[in-house]
């Protein structure tokens, strides 16, 4: 089921790119990212009441907690780079290139999360990286 929701979030982070691209013509990519982002948080808290789950909060650990709000902020800072990129670039580079953190969230995996080196992720790194280069030059 997994596989799903991966492919339908390759999906929407493509049409993200594209409705992006057009949107922020004519439009300071900080005040697009800010726009986009009031988005998101209405349509997650919407969610996340019409679910019942607000309930949960209490349940939340201090742990957590810190690294929910630092992946926030890093959520943020990579969204205004991005935008700013994408105001400044073509989406046919930017993107491929911003999607170049699939490669570092791997070797970030193995090294903080402990997660398995193997050769079928290690070749498909190596590929993702080559795709990009070629992409940039």
């Amino acid at each position: 089921m997994w596989i799903i929701f991966a492919l339908l979030s390759a999906v929407f982070a493509a049409l993200t790119s594209i409705f992006a691209k057009i949107g922020i013509e004519n439009v300071n990519s900080n005040l697009a990212t800010a726009i986009r982002t009031v988005v998101v948080l209405l349509m997650a808290w919407l969610i996340v009441f019409a679910t019942g789950k607000h309930q949960q909060l209490a349940d939340i650990t201090s742990k957590s907690w810190l690294f929910l709000v630092l992946s926030g902020l890093a959520t943020g800072f990579s969204w205004l780079c991005y935008f700013y990129a994408l105001q400044i670039g073509e989406a046919s580079k930017v993107v491929p290139v911003d999607k170049f953190s699939v490669v570092i969230t791997m070797v970030m995996a193995f090294f903080i999360l402990g997660e398995t080196v193997t050769l079928k992720t290690i070749i498909g790194g190596l590929l993702i990286t080559a795709g990009t280069l070629v992409l940039i030059f």
